[in-house]
């Protein structure tokens, strides 16, 4: 609405009508009156509660989550409060194309639940995750994300930094591009680290980039798709800096993380050789030094460690065990049969944003969280029955005390060694975990590799100083090439998130789902199904325990639960129960489980 041009309008009117008579002064109250007269006031003032009947909503209520990803009402932008003191990266998704495996894919219809894309998005220490989109061969991403280039711990709070100092900032954008399937599976699609530092040469401090995505994995040189960008910095730059500044920094930087990792390599070589020199058995232990990552890049695993503190979102170690173990397992898919296992340690960003990954992944997580908690912390790599390569966890107590932690299910036991040399009539403790061999044990600034007669678990003595049992690597060399801050090819840990789910909602929902499912399966029995909403009430501390002595190893409550049960079961009847754990809130697949 023009509101101006109106005005002008009634004020001409209102002189030529009032004026001509007698030529008398108009007041401003004559004016209003006409203005109001015409219903102008009242439309100026609707606009103006329009204005704030939105900041009104923007204070009093949360947002609803969406539930699905058609926008109804037009878009209301909401402002960002920018510091005017810090630089920001605002970095757009405009959209991608080439995604050639959805050529084929129709578009989906409305309402009609499809695949999706998200993107997810990790820069010094802040997360983000794009709208997702449905998958096409031109996804339509259209997202923007506000990123902090410049926090007061670089240099002076109160000056901005300028672009030589952001230079200096070699942290990448990390994107991982993940695909949701029309059953809420993941499957990891691309894994990208941006480098954004182009932007500080550009005119206008604004630059529009195409990124190719590349598979994982196997198909890690398979191009997967485009994804068109634009990067912009705010504030803007008072001075950019020229492109052959920063290309000879990318170039720096780039030889001297060569050439650590290359100085790296012949150390690595070395110490190789001298621990075959201690036995030549030693080749056939499972020693692994290097490790490729989703990209298909060789790491060395030190660099998958990192010590990690998860605020207060986990509260125990034993805490972090059971929402590692929840994390979805899942090998690394092997093109081809032969039963050969295909290696993929994930990044960490990777390995969260999908929920799911193989033991290795699970291993590294947890170690970093146990590690955070202040504990002494290593990866084992080893096998377990029927020689299958597997990792787990080892924490050394400061009184000697060995225990692993197995990643996958969250339980612990404690290591006790067998002693071959004693006699046979003395009682040998019988070990419980399911670890057959140790190759060696590594965390975020140590390597060991076992150099014990045997690398049989149930025999191996975990003193870490003795040279003669554990072969180290020199501190020295692993910090080189591992230590965070270094300039290179390790990407930096992203912080933890906590849930978006609403756990009361999505209970509420499984259990709605597994009645249907349940009365369903009794009705094709010829069997009617009749529900006890108290009985079924009075089971929740039943769950409630059995999930607090997973998380804690301490049972409590029962007595009240037996007691409860037994008042609601009718004289002559029994009551039979038993739980079953499931890590995923797929109701149809938990009820195929319970028929087995």
């Amino acid at each position: 609405m023009d509101v101006h041009g109106r005005i002008r309008e009634v004020l001409a009117e209102t002189i030529r009508e009032e004026l001509a008579p007698e030529h008398q002064q108009l007041s401003t109250e004559d004016l209003i009156k006409a203005l109001r007269q015409r219903g102008i006031i009242d439309d100026v003032m609707k606009e103006l509660k329009f204005v704030t009947d939105v900041n009104e909503k923007e204070r009093t209520s949360a947002p609803k989550p969406s539930t699905h990803f058609v926008a109804r009402e037009p878009p209301v932008l909401k402002r960002t409060n920018i510091d005017p003191t810090r630089r920001y990266l605002y970095l757009q998704v405009l959209g991608g194309k080439a995604f050639l495996e959805h050529l084929q894919e129709p578009e989906p219809l409305p309402g009609q639940i499809s695949s999706t894309f998200t993107l997810c998005l990790h820069f010094r220490n802040q997360r983000f995750r794009s709208k997702p989109v449905p998958c096409a061969c031109e996804p339509d991403f259209h997202d923007g994300f506000l990123l902090e280039v410049h926090k007061d711990s670089l240099g002076d709070g109160s000056k901005m930094v300028d672009a030589t100092t952001m230079l200096s900032i070699c942290d990448p954008v990390h994107m991982v591009l993940i695909k949701t399937d029309t059953f809420g599976e993941t499957t990891l699609v691309a894994s990208y680290f941006l480098e954004w530092r182009s932007v500080l040469a550009a005119e206008n401090g604004i630059t529009n980039i195409a990124v190719e995505l590349l598979g994982v994995g196997t198909e890690s040189k398979v191009s997967v798709g485009v994804l068109n960008m634009r990067l912009e910095m705010y504030p803007q730059l008072n001075k950019t800096l020229s492109p052959e500044i920063t290309n000879t920094q990318f170039a720096l930087e780039r030889q001297k993380t060569a050439e650590k990792e290359r100085l790296f390599l012949v150390y690595a070589k070395q110490w190789w050789r001298e621990y075959l020199q201690i036995r030549p058995t030693h080749n056939v232990r499972l020693v692994k030094i290097f490790a490729q990552d989703e990209n298909g890049v060789n790491r060395p695993v030190c660099s998958y460690i990192r010590p990690l503190r998860a605020g207060r979102l986990l509260d125990t170690p034993r805490q972090a065990a059971r929402f590692v173990s929840v994390l979805g397992y899942e090998r690394a898919p092997v093109i081809g049969g032969g039963g050969g296992k295909q290696e993929q340690w994930c990044t960490l960003l990777a390995f969260l944003c999908r929920n799911q990954g193989d033991c290795e992944d699970h291993a590294n997580l947890l170690c970093s969280l146990l590690l955070g908690f202040g504990l002494e912390a290593f990866v084992c790599v080893g096998t377990k029955a029927k020689g299958v390569p597997h990792t787990w966890v080892m924490t050394c107590g400061t009184d000697g005390t060995i225990t692993f932690w197995e990643s996958l299910t969250g339980h612990r036991y404690i290591h006790r060694p067998i002693n071959p040399d004693d006699p046979p009539l003395v009682e040998q403790p019988k070990p419980l975990y399911p670890y057959r061999t140790i190759g060696c044990i590594f965390n975020h600034q140590k390597f060991f590799g076992n150099c014990q007669p045997s690398d049989a678990v149930e025999v191996c003595v975990f003193d870490l100083h003795d040279e003669s049992k554990w072969k180290p690597m020199s501190g020295e060399a692993i910090k080189s090439v591992c230590s965070p801050g270094t300039t290179s090819s390790v990407p930096p840990f992203p912080p933890l998130c906590a849930s978006t789910i609403d756990a009361a909602v999505t209970s509420n929902e499984i259990e709605l789902q597994l009645r249907i499912l349940v009365s369903e399966h009794r009705k094709d029995l010829g069997l009617s199904t009749v529900w006890d909403d108290h009985l079924s009430y009075l089971l929740s501390p039943a769950l409630a325990a059995y999930e607090l002595e997973r998380t804690t190893s301490i049972s409590a409550g029962n007595e009240e639960f037996q007691d409860a049960v037994r008042r609601a079961v009718p004289d002559g009847h029994t009551f039979k129960g038993f739980p079953i754990h499931f890590v995923y809130r797929n109701a149809r697949r938990a009820f195929a489980t319970c028929l087995r």
